[in-house]
């Protein structure tokens, strides 16, 4: 049976909504305190970087929004090169200012260790922490394979949060390197094979407890 997604996918109209969502789930990190000290200044420049970032994946990616606006997720189509947002260079110093060197030594360390491979990257999951956020996360993260499976390639993700760490296994996701931060905060780099990969291996060794889907997620149609 086909199931509807849990997701939609982003139009240009929802770009406010997930720089928000954005904003509030990575402000409260020691991520976002590190890119930005001043906790005054830090919601709004962390905002105008992810604009930048929210706007190019819908040029070269895609992102989804659980249908209630709760919750999203933001990639990459990496099955061949994509060049820097335009005008990168100029949109950070604006957006930044004077942090505008930590979060180009972000780019440049997370780009360093990106797989070569094709491959569709999950740049951002977006669940700001409130009391629904495990499931929130769950679902638009479910959802959103649903609609990126149909591609057939593997995916690639960072894992920031250790809180999500069961999330993502259970989802499929193994680790592939792990790698420190520039704020020295360690950051496990993960892979999720393409579904013909998971079938076969289902096939031929049995699904692992780990692998299977949470009970509201969709199955791939």
């Amino acid at each position: 049976m086909h199931l509807a997604p849990l997701v939609k996918r982003a139009r240009w109209c929802d770009i406010d909504w997930i720089v928000d969502l954005v904003t509030a789930t990575v402000t409260p990190t020691t991520l976002g305190a590190w890119l930005v000290p001043d906790e005054r200044r830090r919601p709004a420049v962390l905002a105008a970087a992810a604009r930048i970032w929210v706007e190019h994946a819908l040029l070269f990616g895609d992102a989804f929004l659980l249908k209630d606006g709760a919750a999203a997720t933001v990639w990459f189509h990496r099955y061949r090169p994509i060049p820097s947002p335009s005008r990168y260079a100029e949109r950070i110093e604006d957006a930044c200012g004077e942090r505008a060197a930590h979060f180009r030594r972000l780019d440049q360390v997370l780009a360093a260790r990106r797989p070569q491979e094709p491959h569709n990257h999950l740049a951002i999951l977006a669940a700001p922490p409130d009391a629904d956020r495990a499931g929130q996360a769950a679902a638009v993260l479910a959802g959103s394979h649903q609609l990126m499976d149909t591609l057939g390639l593997p995916i690639y993700a960072d894992l920031y949060h250790n809180v999500d760490r069961r999330l993502y296994q259970r989802l499929g996701y193994r680790e592939r390197h792990q790698m420190a931060r520039p704020d020295g905060a360690l950051v496990d780099l993960l892979w999720r094979p393409a579904p013909a990969m998971r079938v076969r291996a289902t096939t031929h060794a049995g699904p692992r407890r780990d692998q299977q889907l949470p009970e509201h997620a969709a199955t791939p149609p």
